[in-house]
């Protein structure tokens, strides 16, 4: 499929969801958000008594400097969550919490300005992508960390400016995208070593990209990668050129292309494989999508202009969206009811809300 009749197919048509009438959920949602420049993690729970922070945790180790939570994950066993802490000297670090207590457990130095991280589920082992924001760009790393006694066991060289750092559910396979080289990395996760790589993006001559000294150029500038629950694809938001892209996994091939909103962030998608949840961070919303039919079903507008991370109810229902906030102004959490097509609860939380990972869901 050519990129001109791809986008042709995946056209967004303005279909609202039908409105459908609020009430509160019968099961309680617990969820982790960070607060950027707080250094603070909030826990929250959404339940039938409403939304609100039940705990706030501080996570800086340095009291007279913002260390900037950013990252943020819970350990599939439900016990843990982990934290990355971007601003260090000169490098960042990831902390472990017991979830519940919040007690911290442990801490190790990775790159320079962790960003997003994940866990294997199948040897707890936490891959955490160093962004680097630090002088020229360079190509930056994966961290890998054995989390049982946080030491930093291997630091695998990917390309220049690493986010979304995601694994299949075996744990075999690590996907991550390259910012500022406009690539997505496939790396062997119990090997340590990158296995694939796909340049992302039109030709550069198409759109207007970055050329500066120690820089390459950027167009795409993917921001996010998400692995599918079909175990067969990964969606890719290209910050750059306002794309959502479709990616095959077995061909390592783009497969569909979608047109979005301006400034796609992040990505959620439902574990029933019905929705695809796109924070818009230039927008300052958030869009549902049809996933089989590649179809943008309605656009929300979030209570704050930066729209951030989104996390993903286990039954499908909702998702969560940290929206940053601008200077002085409070971050927030915003829910959106899936079914219904809208934003249905908003509690606000720390200055630049960030990172966001969903704990438990309780009957």
């Amino acid at each position: 499929m050519t990129r001109a009749a791809a986008l042709t197919f995946a056209a967004i048509f303005w279909t609202a969801l039908p409105t459908l009438p609020q009430s509160q959920p019968e099961s309680q949602y617990w969820l982790y958000v960070a607060a950027e420049s707080e250094d603070q993690v909030s826990l929250l729970r959404y339940g039938p008594e409403g939304f609100e922070v039940r705990k706030t945790v501080g996570v800086g180790i340095r009291p007279t400097a913002i260390e900037g939570p950013h990252g943020l994950q819970v350990a599939p066993d439900g016990e843990h969550w982990y934290v990355s802490l971007a601003h260090g000297n000169p490098f960042g670090s990831v902390h472990k919490f017991q979830t519940g207590t919040d007690a911290w457990e442990g801490a190790v130095e990775v790159g320079m300005f962790p960003a997003t991280i994940d866990v294997a589920a199948s040897t707890d082992l936490l891959y955490v992508a160093n962004f680097d924001l630090h002088g020229d760009m360079k190509p930056g790393t994966i961290s890998v960390v054995e989390t049982g006694s946080m030491v930093e066991v291997a630091r695998v060289e990917v390309g220049v400016m690493p986010h979304g750092s995601r694994l299949n559910d075996a744990g075999d396979r690590h996907y991550a995208v390259m910012m500022m080289s406009d690539e997505l990395v496939e790396m062997n996760a119990w090997g340590f070593a990158v296995s694939r790589r796909l340049k992302l993006g039109a030709d550069p001559a198409s759109h207007q990209g970055h050329d500066m000294p120690g820089m390459p150029m950027a167009v795409a500038k993917p921001t996010w990668v998400e692995p599918a629950p079909d175990g067969r694809h990964l969606y890719v938001a290209l910050n750059g050129v306002n794309e959502i892209l479709e990616v095959d996994i077995g061909s390592w091939t783009v497969s569909r292309i979608f047109a979005s909103a301006a400034g796609p962030y992040n990505i959620g998608l439902s574990p029933d494989g019905r929705w695809l949840v796109v924070s818009y961070r230039a927008d300052g919303s958030t869009g549902v999508w049809d996933l089989r039919e590649g179809v943008e079903l309605v656009r929300i507008r979030n209570s704050r202009s930066l729209t951030h991370g989104v996390a993903m109810s286990p039954d499908s229902r909702y998702a969560f969206v940290s929206v940053e906030g601008v200077g002085a102004e409070p971050g927030a959490v915003d829910v959106i009811d899936l079914e219904a097509g809208e934003r249905v609860a908003s509690v606000e939380v720390g200055k630049q809300a960030s990172g966001i990972a969903f704990w438990k869901m309780e009957e």
